[in-house]
């Protein structure tokens, strides 16, 4: 990993003291558990100590990082759209050596993370971007940002599952699922295709849900982050989230 010349991020207050790897992931150096490894590792310095507790205090706007010996960059903010395909994993390593969704992203960009995830067999929208604390908003259950779906199905949707999906159920493993919308988009002799929406967003929440109610999900592709679309956007293809965009997201969630 190459050293980076740092400054601390704009407007921060010198009396704020926080973690150190979180610190690395704030300026957009690296995900926090990189940062822990780097850490832990001996490999970043505070005012020209090294510290290896990644939960070490640091004051933004007061003290000097390093990694491997050169002070970091507070990064260019970037937030990028990718029509993840189906198969691929949403991290950046996978121990499996399964490939993941950083091979379609376009060479020469700082370290970004993915917004929340999508598990390997779904597909769709999927947000990146270095700008932490923007992609802990958009994830906070508190912001209720829509995330909207178009689920294939091996059955023949009626009125009956429609309202079981909306007034939801206790799965096996304790936790209450529901989704705050479904209806039919359209249906063959054996299959149908289901628009859902969640206003939350738990571990395989849909996939759980409809399994619970012994429903086989043949597809489930993701259309929809609030107010922003996946469009006509290419599988595996990505774009920069325009200026517009961006605000209409931050609209959305207050």
């Amino acid at each position: 990993m190459n050293p980076r010349l740092a400054k601390h991020p704009r407007g921060s207050s010198g009396t704020r003291k926080v973690g150190l790897a979180r610190v690395l992931a704030k300026l957009g150096y690296c995900s926090r558990a990189q940062a822990a490894a780097l850490i832990r590792a001996g490999r970043v310095k505070l005012n020209g100590e090294v510290r290896r507790d990644p939960e070490t205090p640091v004051h933004l706007g007061k003290d000097r990082v390093q990694v491997d010996g050169g002070a970091i960059d507070a990064r260019a903010k970037i937030y990028l759209v990718l029509n993840k395909p189906r198969g691929v994993v949403t991290t950046a390593s996978d121990e499996k050596g399964r490939e993941t969704v950083y091979v379609f992203l376009p060479k020469g960009l700082p370290w970004l993370a993915p917004i929340g995830r999508l598990d390997k067999a779904s597909e769709g929208l999927l947000l990146l971007t270095n700008d932490s604390e923007w992609a802990a908003r958009i994830t906070a259950p508190e912001t209720h940002l829509d995330k909207t779906y178009h689920v294939q199905i091996a059955a023949i949707a009626d009125r009956g599952l429609l309202n079981a999906l909306r007034e939801g159920a206790r799965t096996d493993d304790g936790y209450f699922l529901r989704v705050k919308e479904a209806r039919l988009l359209r249906q063959g002799e054996r299959n149908s295709w289901l628009e859902i929406v969640l206003d939350e967003g738990k571990n395989r929440h849909i996939r759980r849900l409809l399994e619970h109610l012994k429903i086989e999900v043949l597809r489930l592709v993701r259309i929809a982050i609030g107010p922003l679309t996946l469009g006509d956007l290419a599988k595996g293809a990505t774009r920069v989230l325009t200026d517009k965009e961006k605000q209409m997201l931050d609209r959305a969630m207050g």
